[in-house]
């Protein structure tokens, strides 16, 4: 992956304003997909989505395991890419899913 490409994976993360389903057993069987087919903009989505969950209410057991995860995993990819360590782009992860939505 390149770092251009990382960078676009973390603006997606700062710009995605889909929702994910209230209902707890279709988000869960969705963010367990996404994990499986190991897509960075589903981790994207995914991050997002529970984060602005979790600004909200509470997260479940299962809903922060899949934040969780899906935090770990993109920092992972997006680390050697950018040349930062993951911690730090944990941080700017972290940073974009709590920031408002931009419109492009």
């Amino acid at each position: 992956m390149s770092a251009q490409e990382a960078k676009k994976i973390i603006k997606h993360v700062k710009s995605w304003q889909g929702k994910l389903s209230e209902q707890w057993k279709t988000r869960s069987t969705a963010n367990q997909a996404a994990i499986d087919k190991g897509d960075p903009y589903g981790y994207a989505e995914m991050v997002k989505g529970l984060s602005v969950m979790q600004e909200e209410n509470p997260l479940s057991m299962t809903d922060r395991r899949h934040l969780n995860l899906g935090i770990k995993f993109l920092s992972e990819e997006l680390s050697s890419a950018l040349g930062k360590t993951q911690e730090r782009v944990q941080q700017l992860i972290e940073e974009a899913s709590r920031s408002k939505p931009t419109t492009a």
